[in-house]
C-alpha cells in the first residue's frame, strides 16, 4: 500500500508510461536493417526489445534476440543508423498517452514537482518531450546516459529525489516495466505500475521483486489519490 498523503514528488518512466513511442521506435529499427540488407521485424517483436535504452535495443534489434549481442563493428554501424533516423523522427507517430496531458496538468494543481526518469537518452528524451509539447511540466529529466547508472539501477531515482530535496519514500514512481519496479524498490520509492503500458503488470505484479504497490488502468487514478489524500 502507498501512503498517499507522504507524496512530496512523482517520477514518471516515458516510454509505454507516458508515450506510446513504439511506432516511432519500430520504424526507425526496420530502417536500421534495411539499410544494413537485413529483413524488417514485426512491430510485436520491436516493442519487446524495448525498455533498456537504444545501445541495448540495437543489439536486440540486429541478432533478433532478446539477449542478443551483435557483432561490435556491426553494432556501430547500425547504432549510428538507429539514432540518426530515430533523432529526425522522434514524434512522427509518437503520441502521449490518453489523459497524459490532463493528469500532468492536474498533478501540477497540487504543487507537486514532476521528473522524468527513462532509460533513453537524455538528449532524445528531451527532445521527444519538446515535440511533444510535455517538456514545461518537468522540473528534471534523467536518461539512460545522465548518470554512469540506469535503472533497474536505484541510482536515477536516488539522484533525482537528492535534487529535488525529498526523501526517497516520499518520491512516487510510476512506470510500466519491471526495471521500474526493481529500481522504485532498490531506491525505497513507492512505484506504481501502469496496465496500459508495454510491460505485462499482471505477470509482474506475480513475483514480489517486480511488484508494484499499486496498478492502475488510467493515469488520472493517481491524480484522484493524490488528491483525496490532501484533503
Amino acid at each position: 500500500m502507498i501512503d498517499w498523503s507522504s507524496i512530496q514528488a512523482v517520477a514518471f518512466d516515458l516510454d509505454g508510461t507516458l508515450v506510446d513511442s513504439v511506432p516511432d521506435l519500430a520504424a526507425s529499427a526496420n530502417a536500421m536493417r534495411t539499410a544494413l540488407g537485413l529483413p524488417e521485424l514485426t512491430r510485436e517483436t520491436l516493442q519487446s526489445f524495448v525498455g533498456d535504452g537504444l545501445a541495448v535495443m540495437v543489439h536486440r534489434v540486429l541478432t533478433n534476440d532478446y539477449n542478443g549481442r551483435a557483432d561490435e563493428i556491426l553494432w556501430q554501424r547500425g547504432f549510428a543508423e538507429f539514432v540518426r533516423h530515430y533523432g529526425a523522427n522522434l514524434a512522427n507517430t509518437t503520441r502521449p498517452f490518453p489523459e497524459t496531458e490532463a493528469t500532468l496538468q492536474l498533478l501540477r494543481k497540487l504543487a507537486l514537482p514532476l521528473a522524468v526518469i527513462t532509460n533513453k537518452s537524455e538528449r532524445l528524451a528531451v527532445n521527444l518531450l519538446k515535440e511533444l509539447n510535455l517538456d514545461a511540466y518537468f522540473s528534471m529529466v534523467v536518461g539512460g546516459d545522465t548518470l554512469p547508472e540506469r535503472k533497474p539501477d536505484a541510482a536515477p531515482l536516488l539522484y533525482v529525489a537528492e535534487i529535488l530535496g525529498v526523501e526517497p519514500k516520499n518520491m512516487l514512481m510510476v512506470g510500466d516495466s519491471h526495471n521500474d519496479m526493481l529500481a522504485a524498490k532498490a531506491a525505497g520509492c513507492p512505484v506504481v505500475g501502469v496496465s496500459f503500458g508495454y510491460g505485462d503488470m499482471t505477470q509482474l505484479a506475480k513475483d514480489v521483486h517486480t511488484a508494484p504497490d499499486v496498478v492502475v488502468n488510467t493515469l488520472p487514478e493517481i491524480f484522484d489519490a493524490l488528491k483525496q489524500h490532501a484533503l
